[in-house]
């Protein structure tokens, strides 16, 4: 989906300057600006447009620039954009109580990468809170960690063993290996990339390993694989599975620790949601994710509920409201993972899970 950055001068000399964000024609974010790019004071006053333009107010294009990158940080919306210089900034969305009078009013701030820098809150984390999490632990999972202070039970978790729920879902979830699990699985390594990408389809993953990547390294230690071999195999997991981040995290008790800061960051994140117009803007432009939503819905079909081999036509009967060239993109993100081949072209193409020879 083309994403693009549209500046145009306006005729109202407080606010001379419409920014835009959109996606093929459809503006999703809308501010009037106080100047066209923040200069030496780093950063510009905004006011979010309640209502598209009157047909007859004079409006001149500046500019239009591809965006490569939006990410929403917190309370930031961060832009990229396609251009050697002045490529990144970011829209600070606040909500401020009334003095004299009940409820909030917004305030947007226009920053350079350089203004934040220069900022004395340049070095403070995004992320605020101290909030009480409740952890899912798989009943598979013998000696598990521990999290005191917060809320955990046993329950079977469809991937991973320990998992963050809150509002009624998982938000966050951990497959755990000791050093002695991971080189067991590289002799299944099919398996484990299917299991990873399974894992990679949900909100926050990663692959936490009690072990130091050194030791992987020691020949004494990985024996009798290759020391090398093993080398290839934990840059092929990274590869393959670029969204999913694989900590090494030295021993046990560390690797409980870096969970649960995750869970707790989790939650703060959770807990202090985006403003609207920065989430709304980030939804329509990101690129769309290996995970959740439609996509993670399609991908659970394919894997463990369309037959071994089946044809588009029968995918897009099982999600006739989304288009083709979102049910090819899942598709062609299983085939890069190695977990889908397809035979044949056109029509009449067929799509077969690895390890799968009949229609069964």
């Amino acid at each position: 989906m083309a994403t693009l950055w549209r500046v145009q001068q306006t005729a109202d000399p407080k606010f001379p300057y419409r920014i835009t964000l959109e996606s093929d024609g459809e503006v999703t974010l809308a501010l009037r600006a106080k100047e066209r790019w923040p200069g030496p004071k780093g950063h510009v006053f905004c006011l979010r447009e309640q209502a598209p333009p009157e047909p007859h107010e004079p409006l001149e294009e500046l500019e239009r620039v591809p965006v490569t990158s939006l990410q929403r940080l917190g309370k930031k919306l961060a832009v990229t954009l396609d251009r050697p210089r002045c490529k990144r900034c970011d829209f600070l969305f606040l909500s401020k109580a009334y003095k004299n009078r009940p409820g909030h009013y917004e305030q947007i701030f226009f920053r350079t990468q350089a203004a934040v820098k220069g900022h004395r809150t340049r070095g403070r984390t995004q992320l605020f809170g101290d909030y009480p999490i409740k952890v899912l632990i798989d009943r598979a999972e013998r000696y598990p960690w521990r999290f005191p202070g917060d809320e955990a039970r046993r329950e079977p978790l469809p991937v991973g063993d320990y998992a963050l729920y809150r509002d009624g879902q998982i938000q966050a979830v951990v497959e755990r290996k000791t050093f002695k699990n991971l080189l067991g699985d590289l002799g299944q390594i099919q398996v484990l990339h299917q299991q990873l990408a399974e894992l990679a389809a949900h909100p926050h993953p990663a692959l936490v390993i009690e072990a130091p990547y050194g030791h992987f390294l020691e020949p004494n230690r990985v024996a009798p694989w290759p020391a090398a071999h093993v080398a290839r195999s934990l840059a092929e997991i990274q590869a393959m599975h670029p969204g999913l981040p694989v900590i090494y995290a030295g021993n046990r008790k560390q690797a409980n620790e870096w969970a649960h800061g995750l869970f707790r960051a989790v939650a703060a994140r959770l807990a202090d949601p985006a403003p609207e117009a920065a989430a709304e803007a980030q939804g329509r432009y990101a690129p769309e994710p290996g995970a959740g939503g439609s996509a993670l819905a399609v991908r659970r079909e394919v894997l463990h509920e369309m037959p071994g081999r089946f044809t588009m036509g029968m995918l897009r009967a099982r999600f006739p409201h989304l288009s083709a060239q979102r049910l090819r993109t899942v598709l062609h993100r299983l085939r890069d993972e190695g977990l889908l081949h397809r035979e044949g072209r056109g029509g009449g193409a067929q799509w077969v899970r690895q390890g799968k020879d009949s229609g069964t």
